[in-house]
């Protein structure tokens, strides 16, 4: 059976990821890319969908035991596991080194006191667990074949096949350092070179060390912000400057529920509010990659947009359910691809040409393609802004007037008018200054319950929805207008949780609610974050403190956030390790710095 979400570490290549358990199983990963097939699937089901364990050997009968201590090596992304037997201590590093060929990951057994007997059982199933791959010797080595898939297994170590999988039994004393190592490689290509897996962790850590130097921020959050950054590198596909939104497929956000969703592609919203974290932070060359990502993905068609495209900017995500894997936790389906790529999301509008203004005002170098797609954003948004749409939670219910999307849709044509304003386009500043004066109108006339003094989640409803704090965020409002602090107020009210955190909406448990799905989900960290934010712009700084401060307590040990968190059965939810839950707590923590509001 699988970890708690909570459970997992993270380790990759800025290209895939692997998620690595407290007891030294590896239960996820895909290769070559994010979005490929899982070679070790046993998140999302059983041991006989793929897993590799490196750990003390224990009897048969027994659970692996887990590590008494695990770290990453500074701010890197390199785990270091530790566990104390009674044969002795023993540490075990894994780490993915950036590519320069073969994806690898590399598994390094050190002895640091006593002899403490290891094994390393590794099983390979392609095709998210579903293939047994033909696993023979080639040239001393070991490789498993299936399809186009090839994994190549490389160990000093004495090596034998038992029950479809392949095992390693030694034993370690201090001073001894023994590698494993796996590589992926086109099957009809030939055999990738052999591992260095000491040079390879000497050229990892530099890595990380010369990336985490480019942080600008130096304030009192700094551990949660560089673990936060780090992550979100990790997130970006290398070679095209997408980013992922997630590591992983159907984590679950409620156990045992339905709502599990591939998050293994690059949401133009989640990239964008990423891209707004690191150029806040020193990191312009991620902005400009994921500037040049954006404009091939949409390419000089910018009518059709989409929400989300993959990490090399395809276009076609479709949905399919895996029916052969039971589900983390027995929550089911999972599904691979996703047929949110087609809805109708105005929000995005207002998300990128956001991005690519902070882009603009910080300095990165002038793209006039870019310039113009904005433009082109605008001109599609003068026809379509009053449509009903899906929203930024992506319903599967009806469409509606969302109030988010409209202040979004307000935001792109505001930007626009300042990019124009600066002599860095052209437009008809006239024309757009009435269109941002009537979507504002509109809003504050529409989308606002006189009555209760709060914003709403839509026209007409009497729904409350936690993207409503970005209102003065983004500038709509300022945070004193008593809209806003209505606003706040009711959803602090509405929406909170009993230990203090904010639910996107409300959902209707075994009915389909607004969102047209059955059952309940935990509290979406993000709006969390947005909440402290709020509070923090409107004086309650204290408050906003203590909310941060509670929301970091979340964090695993290794200061990594899931989607979500379940109140009721206080763990995290949701797909692991999650963009859009480390932004937000970068930008909070840039916000309470700067007011000066933190402890110690």
């Amino acid at each position: 059976m699988a970890g708690r979400i909570e459970d997992y570490a993270l380790i990759g290549d800025m290209q895939t990821a692997a998620l690595v358990c407290r007891d030294g199983t590896v239960d996820w990963l895909c290769l070559p890319r994010f979005d490929s097939h899982a070679v070790f699937a046993g998140l999302l089901g059983t041991e006989e969908h793929g897993f590799w364990r490196l750990g003390p050997a224990h009897a048969a009968d027994a659970e692996p035991p887990t590590a008494a201590r695990r770290r990453y090596r500074g701010d890197s992304l390199i785990l270091e596991s530790e566990w104390d037997t009674s044969r002795g201590t023993v540490r075990v590093t894994d780490f993915m080194p950036p590519r320069d060929g073969a994806p690898q990951l590399i598994r390094i057994v050190e002895g640091v006191t006593g002899r403490v007997p290891m094994r390393s059982a590794l099983r390979m199933r392609f095709s998210y667990g579903r293939v047994v791959p033909w696993v023979h010797k080639h040239e001393g080595r070991t490789v498993a074949v299936a399809g186009p898939d090839s994994v190549w297994f490389d160990t000093a170590c004495e090596t034998y096949g038992k029950a479809l999988t392949t095992y390693s039994d030694f034993t370690v004393a201090p001073g001894d350092r023994i590698a494993f190592t796996i590589s992926w490689e086109p099957s009809h290509k030939q055999p990738p070179a052999l591992p260095e897996p000491e040079q390879s962790l000497e050229a990892t850590e530099d890595f990380w060390r010369d990336w985490v130097d480019q942080c600008t921020y130096h304030g009192p959050y700094r551990e949660a912000v560089v673990r936060s950054l780090i992550t979100l590198k990790a997130l970006t596909y290398a070679p095209t400057g997408g980013i992922v939104a997630a590591p992983t497929t159907s984590l679950p956000e409620e156990i045992g529920g339905v709502r599990n969703w591939d998050y293994r592609y690059t949401w133009l919203r989640d990239a964008a509010i990423t891209l707004s974290s690191l150029l806040r932070t020193g990191y312009r060359e991620e902005a400009r990659a994921w500037r040049e990502w954006l404009l091939r993905a949409v390419a000089g068609d910018p009518e059709n947009l989409q929400i989300m495209y993959g990490i090399a900017g395809e276009r076609e995500l479709g949905e399919a359910e895996l029916h052969w894997l039971p589900g983390y936790e027995n929550s089911g389906p999972v599904r691979v691809g996703n047929g949110a790529a087609g809805q109708l999301q105005l929000d995005v509008y207002g998300e990128v040409t956001e991005a690519l203004h902070l882009a603009h005002m910080t300095g990165l170098a002038r793209n006039d393609y870019a310039s113009l797609l904005q433009l082109k954003l605008i001109r599609y948004l003068e026809d379509h802004w009053d449509e009903p749409d899906e929203g930024i939670w992506e319903v599967r219910g009806p469409r509606r007037h969302f109030v988010h999307s409209k202040v979004m849709a307000w935001v792109a044509v505001d930007r626009t008018i300042k990019l124009i304003e600066s002599g860095d386009a052209d437009g008809p500043l006239e024309k757009w200054r009435e269109l941002r004066d009537d979507i504002h109108r509109d809003v504050c006339e529409k989308g606002y319950d006189k009555e209760r003094n709060t914003f709403t989640q839509s026209y007409g409803s009497k729904e409350l929805d936690a993207s409503l704090l970005l209102i003065p965020q983004m500038g709509f409002l300022p945070p004193d207008d008593k809209r806003v602090i209505g606003t706040i107020e009711a959803i602090q009210r509405e929406l909170s949780t009993s230990d203090g955190f904010i639910l996107r909406y409300p959902t209707s448990g075994e009915d389909a609610g607004v969102d047209g799905l059955e059952g309940d989900e935990g509290a979406f960290l993000a709006c969390s974050f947005w909440m402290a934010d709020d509070l923090a712009m409107i004086g309650r700084v204290d408050e906003a403190r203590k909310l941060f401060e509670k929301l970091l307590a979340l964090r695993n040990d290794l200061g990594l956030l899931a989607e979500e968190w379940d109140p009721r059965l206080k763990r995290q939810v949701g797909n692991f390790p999650q963009a859009f839950s480390h932004v937000p707590l970068i930008d909070t923590a840039l916000r309470l710095t700067a007011s000066g509001a933190y402890g110690g």
